[in-house]
């Protein structure tokens, strides 16, 4: 294969399929089959994927769980107004944050910015790491549980920025997946949005077996690509654990030819950083900075559920490695004439 260039992967998506909001019911967004083999595209309903798995077939899902990470203060004297999005927590006792802020050429070491009411909450810049990243301390009198409560009050949902809109409500409960519970990430596992109790259960029933990874996704997955030579590309490192219960289920079912279906682009990144020289999945706890893009061989999962991704995108370099790329930018050209939504609340493909 051809080496790849950023270029081939620019696409034409018109604005307006570009999802604002998630569908009505979570299993109820367009679902389009890709079959690798054969390069067929079938068009369903995301709870259709029901059809697709079998007794002891294993889905791994990312069980990372967002926090509220966006949050809107003032610098002191001037009160001008500073967006601040929590990146991760880096000291617990010190109230240390990783953050970037916005806009960033305002604000050096020594500057206080004010939070909420009545200056709930106040921090300190202590440090300049990047053009954009900083580290703030927050100054809070009482307990940690009760700092988490206050810096969590008033952060907001932290939609990608090409969700364009206001974030409501709604967001709080629909921008999680329905498993999320090790808090951690500020962007979702979009593919893991559109499974329902309803289809959880009705999989379990079949036999289909679950399988958890944790990936605290970063603003990584939306930062842009800069260079043509995608050899040249650094992924920002993400934090990952890979259980030992996760791979006992994903190799037994490897070993007996079951089907291992990744959800999500997480979830692959985080299989395939962890691999034996015989293809099986390791236990493993620390940081991954792996890229994916074409040409690579996958060694874990035979099958993938994922959304529609942007032009240009780190998340449409991998699925283009796993469903081969003229494949799927075909598919990618059908789904924009038969109006599938694409982005984070937008429609999802399983790859088989």
């Amino acid at each position: 294969m051809a080496e790849m260039k950023l270029s081939k992967f620019k696409y034409r998506l018109p604005e307006e399929q570009i999802a604002l909001h998630p569908s009505e019911n979570r299993d109820e967004s367009k679902l389009m089959v890709l079959d690798r083999k054969t390069g067929s595209v079938e068009h369903l309903l995301f709870k259709d994927v029901l059809n697709y798995f079998d007794d002891q077939d294993v889905l791994v899902f990312n069980d990372t769980k967002v926090f509220p990470a966006r949050l809107y203060g003032n610098k002191e004297k001037t009160g001008a107004e500073i967006e601040v999005f929590l990146l991760r927590e880096l000291n617990r006792e010190q109230r240390l944050w990783d953050v970037l802020v916005d806009p960033a050429r305002k604000i050096r070491i020594g500057n206080k910015l004010y939070f909420g009411e009545n200056d709930l909450l106040v921090a300190e810049v202590i440090d300049n790491t990047t053009s954009r990243g900083r580290t703030l301390r927050f100054l809070f009198d009482g307990n940690y549980d009760e700092f988490k409560k206050t810096l969590y009050s008033l952060g907001e949902t932290p939609l990608p920025r090409f969700i364009n809109r206001p974030v409501t409500p709604e967001d709080k409960e629909r921008y999680q997946t329905i498993f999320a519970r090790n808090e951690g990430a500020v962007a979702a596992p979009t593919a893991g949005l559109h499974f329902s109790r309803e289809l959880m259960k009705r999989l379990e029933i079949k036999g289909v077996q679950f399988s958890y990874i944790t990936l605290h996704a970063g603003l990584g997955n939306f930062r842009s690509v800069d260079v043509e030579d995608l050899t040249k590309h650094k992924m920002d490192s993400e934090q990952i654990w890979i259980y030992e219960e996760a791979c006992k289920v994903i190799n037994e079912a490897k070993l007996n030819h079951h089907n291992v279906c990744a959800v999500g682009t997480t979830v692959m990144r985080t299989i395939e950083s962890s691999v034996s020289t015989d293809g099986m999945l390791k236990p493993f706890e620390g940081w991954t900075n792996k890229f994916i893009f074409p040409p690579y061989e996958f060694s874990v999962a035979n099958r993938m559920i994922t959304n529609f991704h942007l032009p240009l995108s780190t998340l449409l370099m991998m699925v283009a490695a796993f469903a081969g790329y003229d494949q799927l930018m075909e598919a990618y050209h059908v789904a924009i004439k038969n109006g599938y939504r694409f982005g984070t609340y937008g429609d999802a493909m399983l790859i088989i």
